[in-house]
């Protein structure tokens, strides 16, 4: 607005001036010839240095908000967000994910940064004025502050294939309150999903895959085909029975017991599942046949 307001004064100051000089030095008569003017120093170095400071008032002032809109802030949260064909998938602070449904608190600073799995994506946001390409092989950030609480539009603005058009994704502004329960019991897909499905999504997610098979294949860790209600011996020689206890304490607790024949390589997951997260992998793993 003060580029605006700048460009309409010096409009009118500028055509003032032009009138003025047709008016005074404008030829009267063949007599009347206006005498030859070489330069005035001081009106030089006026309209030299005015100019000239308000440009770099403008640089100045410009390249601050850059750095303000460019550099989010020290308390501001960070999500990872990836995209990938034809969904986006947010993964917060404690390590828990969404797909496609990001929530945010109200009033606080949030910080995105992106990656693609597969070709270039665009984070757009209309509502928020954002827009940043997701690219393979490298991270881009951004960051907002949502001041209103509501839903928000999310859409893929680079064309990625034949699922771009339906690459979206919704923005929860929470309160604080919200955000906490989303926190502790997930979002709607983590409260409504059926717990065998809830349990293959987090076998997806969270890593599972890598040691676990679901065909009896050995692999770093004991496979999880068939195993609901067997007997497996531990490194010491005990036996345990594989029920609801023991995969949950295989969970929070994985040095606890150590299946025989394996190294005890199995991070915890201590605060990276949800109550409901951990029935869902105890369901699936019931239903491995």
């Amino acid at each position: 607005m003060f580029i605006i307001y700048l460009t309409i004064f010096f409009f009118f100051f500028n055509g003032a001036l032009i009138i003025y000089a047709v008016r005074k030095w404008k030829r009267r008569s063949d007599k009347d010839v206006t005498p030859h003017i070489t330069h005035d120093t001081r009106l030089e170095l006026v309209w030299s240095l005015i100019p000239l400071a308000v440009v770099m008032l403008i640089f100045f002032w410009g390249f601050t908000g850059y750095v303000k809109a460019w550099v989010a802030p020290n308390d501001a949260i960070e999500i990872v967000v990836t995209g990938k064909k034809w969904v986006w998938q947010f993964e917060y602070p404690d390590g828990s994910r969404s797909l496609n449904d990001l929530h945010v608190p109200v009033n606080r600073p949030v910080k995105l940064i992106m990656h693609s799995e597969d070709v270039i994506h665009s984070f757009f946001v209309p509502a928020f004025r954002l827009k940043r390409d997701v690219i393979p092989g490298r991270y881009t950030e951004l960051w907002f502050t949502a001041t209103e609480p509501g839903v928000q539009q999310v859409f893929c603005a680079e064309y990625c294939g034949k699922g771009h058009s339906d690459m979206l994704a919704r923005i929860f502004v929470d309160s604080p309150e919200q955000y906490e329960i989303f926190l502790k019991e997930g979002d709607e897909q983590v409260r409504k999903m059926p717990l065998k499905e809830l349990g293959k999504l987090v076998y997806e997610n969270k890593g599972c895959a890598t040691c676990h098979s679901l065909d009896g294949t050995k692999g770093q860790g004991p496979s999880w085909k068939g195993i609901w209600a067997k007997t497996h011996k531990g490194a010491d020689g005990t036996e345990y029975t594989v029920d609801a206890n023991y995969v949950r304490q295989s969970i929070l607790q994985p040095q606890a017991v150590v299946v025989q024949g394996f190294e005890p390589i199995m991070p915890t997951f201590q605060g990276l599942l949800r109550e409901r997260e951990i029935l869902g992998v105890i369901e699936y793993i019931k239903s491995l046949e």
